[in-house]
C-alpha cells in the first residue's frame, strides 16, 4: 500500500548513512515526491534477479534480505531496521538485485528511485561527492561491525545492537524486535541458543525480552556493560605483563 510521509519521516531519511552529508535544500528535492510503502509481514518488497530500480530506507519494522540457495533453502544475508538503507549497491549499477527482500513484521518504507536521484546530481553534482562521504562513513561502520562479530562476547554484541535501537542515550525504553529471535542471532554472527543466554546474562542490567518486545531499566546502564566488558576481554587478550 502506498502512503505519504508522516511526521518525523524526513528526520529518519536526513540521518540515514547515505543522505547524512547532503545538504538539506538538496534532500528537500530529493523527497518531495518520495514513496512510501507500508507491507504486511510475509510480502515481497523484490526478488532476487529483478531489475534493480530504487533502493529503500525503513521507517518502521524489520525486513530480511536472503537468497536462495540451490536447494531452495533461504540463507540470510542482513537484517534491516528503523533509519537502515538497504539495496543502494545494485541499484546504483542498473543491474539486478542479488537478493530478496521480505518484512518479517509489518512495515513502513520510503522507495528512492535512483533515475530521480541521478537527475539531481546532474543538478547539482554536490550531492555525489556529499554521498561518496556517506558511504565511506557507512563503510567504517561495517569494518566496526566485522570487529564486533570476531573480538566481542556474545552478551556485549547484543547490548550493543539494543543500545544502536535505542531512541535515546540514557534512561528506560522498550524495543519491539522481529518474533523470530533467529533473525537477529544470524545478524549478530550467533546461533539462536547463544542469543538466548546473552539475553538471560544482560537480565542483570536491566534487559527483559517477552516475545517481541525488549525492555531496557536505563541504556546509560547497558552502555556502562558494554564498556565493562570490552576492557575485560582486551585484558584477557593482553596477557600477563612481561619483564
Amino acid at each position: 500500500m502506498t502512503i505519504g510521509l508522516r511526521d518525523g519521516d524526513r528526520a529518519i531519511l536526513r540521518d540515514t548513512a547515505i543522505f547524512s552529508g547532503i545538504p538539506d535544500e538538496a534532500l528537500e528535492g530529493l523527497f518531495a515526491n518520495a514513496i512510501v510503502h507500508s507491507y504486511e509481514r510475509g510480502e515481497t518488497i523484490f526478488l532476487q534477479g529483478d531489475p534493480a530500480e530504487a533502493f529503500f530506507v525503513l521507517f518502521e519494522g524489520w525486513v530480511k534480505v536472503y537468497r536462495l540457495t540451490p536447494a531452495g533453502e533461504e540463507a540470510i544475508v542482513h537484517v534491516f531496521t528503523r533509519g537502515q538503507s538497504f539495496a543502494e549497491a545494485a541499484a546504483f549499477t542498473g543491474g539486478h538485485y542479488p537478493v530478496s527482500a521480505e518484512p518479517v513484521t509489518d512495515c513502513r518504507l520510503a522507495v528512492i528511485p535512483v533515475r530521480r536521484l541521478f537527475d539531481q546530481i546532474i543538478e547539482r553534482p554536490e550531492i555525489a561527492l556529499a554521498m561518496l562521504a556517506s558511504t565511506s562513513q557507512h563503510l567504517h561502520v561495517l569494518v566496526q561491525q566485522i570487529e564486533q562479530l570476531k573480538a566481542h562476547t556474545g552478551a556485549q554484541r547484543v547490548a550493543e545492537f539494543l543500545i544502536e535501537m535505542a531512541p535515546q542515550n540514557s534512561g528506560p525504553c522498550t524495543l519491539m524486535l522481529p518474533y523470530d529471535k533467529a533473525l537477529i542471532a544470524g545478524r549478530l554472527g550467533m546461533k539462536p541458543e547463544s542469543l538466548s543466554r546473552a539475553f538471560q546474562r544482560l537480565k542483570e542490567y536491566g534487559v527483559k525480552v517477552h516475545q517481541n518486545l525488549a525492555s531496557i531499566a536505563d541504556v546509560g546502564k547497558l552502555r556502562d556493560f558494554v564498556e565493562e566488558e570490552r576492557a575485560t576481554v582486551l585484558q584477557r587478550h593482553s596477557g600477563p605483563a612481561r619483564g
